[in-house]
């Protein structure tokens, strides 16, 4: 290991996040001296919409730093490099003048563009569109949200058009924050969601671009994840100076943080989505089962690539029994709620909350609870959700497993839910995977501190930062092969009945 200079040698990572921020001080050895995590409020303008205010995720990214400083008891002058992690696909737009944004962040959930996207595929692009970027015609990514702002909000397109505004991921829209205004940047892994990246050498395409009537003059310059993003500037809570050297989207960084560096490896981030993606190291596997091809990460002139599958309500099912329905007053609540019946009771519920994401990519799909009857009580329904989200994450290894015409062994596994045993052994009994949980569920954080180490220069590649990531459990299946049918044919079913139409599918 080599120290790149007098610092202290601690790493801090930011985890942008969905419904909040955490930040971490870790060790180059992978353990976390100090964590500080800040909630930012969601905002729902209208059916199918969701929106956050870039000037909050801010302001918890200022709060949570601080208080990960504290909690570490180390000096923000002991920090060696920053690396960020995102919630990826929301899009903001700013002024460069002011760094203030000119609308709320649309989120990665939002499926306002469904119509233009509707309207894309009916012209024919889809078939191009997934050739050069590897993505499908979805609201989910960021491009149409780029082009919704431009076209709704009052003057912005004509200022795009005279290079006053500047567009990007959150990881963007934090890395110019941080650099005071300094560096309009991304890491190739944020830019391949945004239906602009071509996926065969990572740059901005041109004829994406004018399909989607976005001037190129707002993008960011597209960069390794371990690299130069800047250092920091004119900031209260960290000094000027620091490096941030390591940036990915949230679902790379936690592939890249469970050390999963060899083709066939799988992972499954458990968060307010369900998200697996599959190394398939330099080879651009198209998938023909409803997976997306994208990049894993990327270092030096080295691109990795993978298939990934997402989920877009797993936690957020969760969240829902809990804040819209009052089932269970927090969330690890639900663990013995569910483990109070002994079966869900033939209680089946597809959690398409904000429509379908992989493999059925149905953004009008809704959800749907079946099999009620007198007897069914909320345990029944806790259980239910559960299963729901382990048999979602089935779906996708499924894919995965025929898209390359062999079986997967295991999967490793991360994020909040993860910590629940009972839906870790679901999850092992549907697949009929081993599930390997890290001792630590922090790895999408993890994966930006080990980016940004090899891009500071205290890791010398992968091999040595992936020391820092260590299993702690694995679960075994134990449901037999019958009940295993049983339990996916009752979902394929309730799935069919939560459908619209048949969408376009990748391959």
């Amino acid at each position: 290991m080599t120290q790149s200079d007098g610092r202290g040698g601690h790493i801090l990572a930011i985890d942008q996040g969905t419904t909040g921020t955490t930040s971490l001080v870790m060790s180059t050895t992978g353990e976390t001296l100090g964590r500080e995590n800040f909630e930012f409020p969601q905002y729902f303008p209208e059916l199918g919409w969701v929106e956050h205010d870039p000037e909050e995720i801010w302001e918890s990214v200022r709060l949570s730093v601080r208080g990960a400083l504290a909690a570490a008891g180390v000096q923000a002058t002991d920090i060696s490099a920053v690396g960020i992690t995102n919630q990826r696909e929301t899009t903001v737009l700013w002024q460069r003048s002011d760094s203030r944004p000119v609308h709320r962040a649309i989120v990665w959930q939002d499926r306002r563009t469904a119509g233009r996207c509707q309207e894309l595929r009916e012209a024919g692009e889809l078939d191009r569109v997934r050739e050069v970027t590897g993505l499908l015609l979805d609201p989910y990514f960021s491009g149409t949200k780029v082009e919704w702002i431009l076209d709704h909000v009052d003057g912005a397109r004509t200022a795009a058009d005279e290079g006053k505004l500047a567009f990007g991921t959150v990881d963007s829209f934090l890395i110019w924050r941080m650099t005071g205004g300094q560096v309009h940047a991304t890491d190739a892994t944020n830019a391949s969601r945004t239906l602009l990246m071509r996926l065969d050498d990572q740059s901005w395409n041109a004829a994406q671009c004018q399909l989607l009537r976005i001037p190129e003059s707002v993008l960011p310059k597209i960069l390794p994840s371990a690299a130069d993003f800047g250092v920091t500037r004119g900031l209260d809570f960290l000094p000027d100076g620091v490096p941030i050297s390591g940036v990915a989207g949230d679902q790379h960084a936690a592939l890249f943080g469970q050390a999963c560096f060899a083709p066939g490896e799988v992972k499954t981030t458990y968060g307010t989505g369900a998200f697996a993606i599959m190394n398939t190291g330099s080879r651009l596997v198209r998938s023909r089962h409803g997976l997306l091809t994208t990049l894993a990460w990327k270092i030096g002139d080295e691109a990795v690539y993978a298939l990934e599958g997402s989920t877009f309500v797993a936690g957020a099912a969760v969240q829902w029994l809990r804040d819209g329905l009052g089932i269970i007053d927090s969330a690890p609540e639900i663990e013995e709620l569910a483990l109070s019946v002994e079966d869900c009771g033939g209680v089946v519920f597809v959690p398409a909350l904000a429509g379908l994401g992989a493999p059925h990519w149905d953004a009008d799909a809704r959800g749907l609870i079946t099999g009620i009857t007198r007897g069914t009580t909320k345990a029944h329904l806790a259980r239910a959700t559960l299963e729901a989200i382990a048999l979602q994450v089935t779906e996708l290894t499924c894919a995965m497993a025929a898209d390359l015409e062999s079986d997967i062994p295991r999967m490793r596994v991360d994020g909040g839910a993860a910590a629940n045993d009972l839906l870790m052994q679901m999850q092992s009994d549907f697949s009929g995977l081993t599930v390997d949980r890290p001792a630590e569920l922090e790895s999408t954080a993890r994966g930006a501190a080990m980016f940004a180490g090899i891009g500071a220069g205290l890791f010398s590649g992968p091999a040595e930062a992936g020391r820092m990531a260590k299993t702690q459990r694995s679960f075994e299946p134990e449901l037999s092969g019958s009940a295993r049918s049983r339990a996916i044919a009752s979902w394929d079913d309730a799935v069919r009945r939560s459908r619209s139409v048949e969408p376009p599918r990748p391959g």
